[in-house]
């Protein structure tokens, strides 16, 4: 139940979502996909949610893990930080609280300081999904959303369709083949034709700010 919860909190925020409910699927999932964070339960069956996470950090994977859990005894928060956790959540939690706990972590990992992104005049504040073009509101769809917040993370860095996908994306669910393009057509619409920059046959873009300027 808390697991369908959480699926359904985070596919409404316009996150792409995986789930997997033992610690064997985990480690698989882990060592062929991409995530940008996990959110990972100490009770899982197969092996339980410390091993998922020693075996990822040996593995010198640096993935955003979000410890959630009924054990809320002080060693076995310890025990998972020291296992190699960024944050640890105890059950029955809040869903905004575990939304902004999300949020700080995908920070730290980006190596972003400040709760708001800012590329030129464009102003991103993933805390309220709020988009600003010279200091006025832009409405975008969920997945627009997905796509602006994922370049604008770390500008500079290419993304690929395929990476733009699995941002968009979870495995069950239908994806048009030009799809990403549709998506980045509409942003480009939207906050300027030069704010999403492609790479022919690499990927897609957003400028440093200093490129801006």
């Amino acid at each position: 139940m808390i697991g369908e919860a959480v699926c359904t909190s985070l596919h409404q925020d316009g996150h792409a979502v995986d789930w997997v409910r033992d610690g064997n699927a985990a480690g698989n999932a882990l060592a062929h996909e991409h995530f940008d964070l996990m959110l990972l339960d100490l009770g899982l069956p197969g092996q339980d949610g410390i091993a998922v996470l020693r075996q990822l950090r040996q593995h010198g994977k640096t993935l955003p893990v979000i410890i959630i859990t009924a054990r809320d005894g002080v060693e076995d928060r310890i025990r998972g930080l020291d296992a190699g956790a960024d944050d640890y959540v105890v059950k029955p939690f809040d869903l905004d609280e575990l939304a902004a706990r999300m949020r700080s972590a995908l920070r730290r990992s980006a190596g972003q300081a400040a709760p708001k992104i800012v590329v030129g005049t464009i102003s991103i504040d993933p805390a309220t999904r709020e988009v600003q073009r010279d200091g006025q509101p832009v409405a975008l769809s969920a997945r627009e959303f997905a796509i602006v917040e994922a370049l604008t993370l770390r500008p500079g860095a290419i993304l690929s369709r395929a990476q733009l996908e699995e941002r968009l994306y979870g495995w069950g669910d239908g994806l048009d083949s030009n799809a990403v393009e549709v998506h980045i057509h509409a942003i480009r619409r939207k906050l300027g034709s030069a704010f999403i920059q492609n790479v022919r046959g690499v990927g897609y873009f957003v400028a440093k700010p200093e490129a801006l300027t």
